[in-house]
């Protein structure tokens, strides 16, 4: 018994003591916070037809079919116009600031409200990308996604350094007064009915929940006079963040796995032609010339067929090895590229590229965030001289905290 005792005692420090992945969680924020951003505009003049209350799917359809399945969506407030615009610009707005990683805990929850809100007005659009972006912006909610790559993390580096040199520096004022202007709003529509759900189910737990958490956060930091309540809070965060982290993963193996096996099961696939039907479909073919010299090659239709079903059935096999993994990684996001460009499939491509993201090597993203900061200095040098990028955060210092060690050791 006691051989096994250690191993344990690792595995619990290790999942408490900090947010893991911090590199990944960060690119899966920047990702799909990117790929909602670009959809929203590309859809701009089509946001009526698409989301509004004069809409194909019509208002009374979305109100039935929301009473049946107890989604959310904020565009069924109201039919007026204004709010629609309101709902859209705010939908916007907060894709902006999560991608640059400002207040990412409020941004989040606000990312996911806009998500909802557009996707469950009209639950025919999309592509299939909406599927995995609908499901990726719940679980933003629950990872610390913002220490690294983000205005926090910047804003925290500054006052640790602040501090370091034993400067006095203002209190935050603007993250609770964010809060104080949430809780209020989510008070009026409380008490105006709009959120389903009583105090022990539903969304209005859900957005009540998070809303307390929050100000219990601030309220401890900024209160408690020992930091045994602030390690207890990391803790809990850590555990949250790394179990939605945990999901998250099994949620893009999940979507390869049940993909692949159903693939196995057509006849197309099986004999390898599946690949050159939707190359003739003017409905995915962008680029007509470019999908006909595809498809003209027997050999290599029958290539990328087989290598498909390969790829996903085993993708989540080869997370125990991490050569093949990455390799395969590799193949994954580029088939993604590809359909984007072939099949125009644009955003469905990056919500799954942003999904598998998530399986990056930390010591690839650790580069590509140095090689981004040199190149960001040489292109707004000053005076000849390149501005060096800001120095990344220590991974393992919580958001707004000292650099301090925290967790159970078991």
């Amino acid at each position: 018994m006691n051989r096994f005792a250690p191993p344990v005692s690792r595995g619990i420090a290790r999942v408490t003591e900090s947010a893991l992945g911090p590199y990944q969680s960060a690119v899966i924020r920047i990702g799909f916070a990117a790929t909602w951003l670009l959809f929203l505009v590309r859809e701009f003049p089509n946001r009526q037809e698409m989301y509004g209350p004069d809409g194909p799917w019509s208002w009374d359809l979305a109100q039935r079919l929301v009473a049946s399945n107890h989604a959310f969506t904020a565009l069924l407030w109201s039919d007026s116009q204004v709010w629609f615009e309101i709902v859209y610009a705010l939908a916007v707005l907060s894709g902006v600031l999560l991608l640059a990683g400002w207040r990412t805990r409020t941004m989040s929850v606000l990312f996911m409200i806009g998500v909802l809100s557009l996707q469950n007005r009209s639950v025919f659009m999309g592509d299939g990308g909406d599927n995995v972006l609908h499901l990726m912006a719940i679980y933003l909610v629950f990872t610390r996604c913002g220490r690294v790559w983000s205005l926090d993390a910047r804003r925290e580096r500054l006052a640790r350094q602040a501090r370091a040199r034993g400067d006095w520096s203002a209190p935050d004022r603007v993250g609770p007064a964010l809060w104080a202007v949430l809780g209020v709003l989510l008070a009026t529509a409380t008490g105006a009915g709009r959120i389903e759900g009583g105090w022990l189910g539903g969304w209005l737990t859900v957005f009540w929940g998070l809303w307390a958490v929050q100000g219990l956060w601030w309220a401890v930091c900024r209160s408690a006079r020992s930091a045994e309540p602030r390690v207890l809070l990391d803790v809990v965060a850590n555990l949250v963040h790394n179990a939605a982290l945990l999901i998250i993963m099994a949620e893009a193996c999940l979507i390869y796995a049940t993909a692949g096996w159903y693939k196995v099961q057509g006849s197309r696939w099986q004999d390898g032609t599946a690949v050159y039907y939707p190359l003739h479909l003017d409905y995915f073919s962008p680029w007509s010339a470019l999908s006909g010299v595809l498809s003209a090659h027997g050999t290599l239709v029958m290539l990328v067929t087989y290598g498909t079903v390969i790829m996903q059935v085993a993708f989540p096999f080869t997370l125990f090895n991490r050569r093949v993994k990455n390799v395969l990684l590799v193949a994954m996001m580029t088939e993604h590229a590809v359909i984007a460009v072939v099949l125009g499939l644009p955003f469905f491509s990056l919500a799954m590229i942003a999904a598998d993201a998530v399986f990056l090597p930390t010591s690839f993203l650790r580069r590509l965030g140095g090689w981004t900061a040199r190149t960001r200095g040489r292109l707004f040098a000053v005076g000849g001289r390149a501005v060096p990028g800001p120095r990344e955060p220590e991974p393992g210092v919580p958001e707004g905290a000292e650099p301090t060690h925290v967790g159970f050791t078991a």
